[in-house]
């Protein structure tokens, strides 16, 4: 097994706490870059895309011993993307929208060593049914802030769990990053996760 120090190019609180199960010892840096997506780029590929323009922003910044996690979150429903609500009436119109639907979750993973060892890149897609949500819960809902910088501004982990009727994929990939399939691949690389 090949020891890499970890490092997660990401701000998400909820992808740190999803990383600290298997690893226990990474850094975090921040890829600040444009997520506007190109128009030719087709909406289930999107996470993957911006994962790869995150990694892409950071690669400069590794060392020679390190491996690199990039991530992007999706919901998609209908042929639109629902990402992180502007404000509190985005976010309503995004939970009316999902109520009583079925929509996908998906997350674009990217990986990579410095040394080239490593080459991960996957999406990782999860259908989340929601049940027919009262307007009076969606108001009380959003009065939580919960829904603050948040993929289809809900998070599965939290109050919005009341939302869901049924989840038919990885749950982690829900909450941001689907970390069994993830540690599978590194082990698949021969990688020492733990």
């Amino acid at each position: 097994m090949k020891n890499y120090n970890f490092i997660l190019a990401s701000a998400s609180p909820r992808r740190k706490e999803l990383l600290s199960i298997y690893i226990k010892d990474f850094k975090i840096i921040t890829a600040d870059i444009d997520e506007t997506i190109p128009f030719n780029i087709p909406l289930e590929d999107a996470p993957l895309y911006i994962a790869k323009e995150k990694a892409a922003a950071v690669f400069h910044r590794l060392d020679k011993e390190d491996i690199m996690i990039t991530a992007d979150t999706i919901v998609l429903l209908e042929n639109k993307i629902y990402g992180k609500p502007k404000d509190k009436l985005d976010a309503y119109n995004m939970i009316k929208t999902l109520s009583g639907k079925t929509h996908q979750v998906i997350t674009g993973v990217c990986c990579y060593s410095k040394d080239n060892h490593v080459n991960i890149e996957f999406s990782d897609i999860t259908n989340v049914s929601f049940t027919d949500i009262d307007d009076e819960i969606i108001e009380k809902y959003l009065e939580n802030a919960e829904y603050i910088d948040k993929a289809g501004a809900y998070a599965v982990q939290g109050i919005a769990s009341m939302f869901v009727e049924k989840i038919d994929g990885s749950y982690d990939n829900v909450v941001g990053l689907p970390m069994g399939r993830l540690a599978r691949n590194l082990i698949e690389y021969k990688i020492n996760l733990f």
